[in-house]
């Protein structure tokens, strides 16, 4: 079997003395993948400005607008779409090894090495209402765009007090050494299986079929799987399908019988249960929001 390209994102930088980018994304349609599952070890900060999206990290889902942050720590899988016509967010791309110092004292021991070890891992959602994050985020990326003499000490300034701010209200977890790096080989070895699902989701997905790709057994793959998604493998591929069968509702004239047929579903009936169940809303009444008959034709992103 030839092997499946890795979701793992290579991370170069434009200066590798200063290990630090800023994207400026924009979308203008509604429906658009801003980026496909991948993850990667640096940390990564997604800032709001206009519009609305919906980022997942790992196995959540979270519905963003203007004032909202995102934090994606290093190894979740994270995934992207826009939910407006407007859309414009910041990427922060953060390296730890901006991070370190030369010296171990205090600070690197107790709260450096943790974060840049990912055994600290933040929340993912930081509200508008979190103004202490926001103000931080805001200011970095002003000194950033700007350049002007100093920048590189006012933006590691404000990154140490954004960090600052999470750690005293936003930690979600902690892991041990052995605990995290227990999770980037078993996220290595499941690279093929997100990738296959994601190229073959239309298809008839067995869990002894994603096991095999996986080189595990049966028990040891779900297992592990759900670990590092907390969904059975069945709930992963259908959140998929349910994904890509939202994009055809809002930007296809297919009928909804169509969209859940060529989506991997042969029971109309259980796909719209499940969809509503997954969005909240049934494939019908989300087809009259796109207002039939004018529906913006665009090709599928396949994922990008």
């Amino acid at each position: 079997m030839e092997k499946l390209p890795a979701l793992r994102e290579p991370m170069d930088m434009p200066d590798p003395f200063f290990p630090l980018k800023l994207h400026h994304c924009r979308f203008a349609q509604s429906g658009i993948t801003t980026f496909p599952h991948h993850w990667h070890e640096h940390i990564e900060f997604l800032y709001i400005v206009e519009g609305e999206a919906r980022f997942s990290c790992n196995s959540d889902s979270y519905d963003v607008a203007a004032g909202d942050l995102i934090v994606i720590n290093g190894t979740d899988l994270h995934h992207g779409i826009s939910l407006s016509d407007d859309l414009f967010y910041y990427a922060l791309i953060v390296d730890p090894a901006l991070l370190h110092s030369h010296t171990v004292d205090t600070v690197e021991a107790k709260y450096i090495t943790p974060i840049t070890q990912n055994r600290i891992r933040f929340a993912n959602k930081i509200g508008r209402d979190e103004t202490a994050a926001r103000e931080c985020l805001v200011s970095l990326i002003e000194e950033f765009k700007n350049r002007e003499f100093g920048f590189e000490l006012a933006v590691k300034s404000w990154l140490y007090r954004l960090l600052t701010v999470l750690l005293r209200k936003h930690v979600a977890a902690h892991f041990s050494p052995a605990d995290y790096s227990s999770r980037i080989r078993q996220l290595e070895r499941l690279d093929p299986v997100f990738r296959h699902v994601e190229e073959h989701y239309a298809e008839r997905l067995t869990v002894d079929r994603l096991a095999a790709i996986a080189r595990m057994s049966r028990f040891h793959f779900s297992r592990v799987f759900k670990e590092l998604t907390n969904r059975s493998v069945t709930e992963y591929i259908n959140f998929v399908r349910i994904n890509k069968s939202e994009y055809e509702l809002r930007h296809t004239e297919k009928t909804i019988a169509e969209i859940a047929t060529a989506n991997g579903f042969n029971d109309i009936y259980y796909f719209s249960r499940l969809f509503k169940t997954y969005k909240n809303v049934s494939p019908s009444a989300l087809r009259k929001t796109a207002m039939p008959g004018q529906a913006q034709i665009m090709p599928n992103p396949s994922g990008k």
